[in-house]
């Protein structure tokens, strides 16, 4: 049932991107990948407190 939702997250995520123009979709990405990257971070020097 997971992956049925992630499939279809996708695909709606897909579609939106579709009809963006690719200097918004870039920079939409860029957000992303750079939000992620600080999350993972600050999860990694958490974890690494913990321990």
């Amino acid at each position: 049932m997971f992956l049925l939702a992630v499939i279809a997250v996708m695909g709606v995520l897909m579609g939106a991107a579709s009809h963006t123009t690719l200097p918004v979709f870039l920079a939409a990405s860029a957000a992303i990948t750079a939000w992620l990257l600080a999350f993972g971070v600050r999860e990694g020097v958490a974890r690494a407190r913990r321990h």
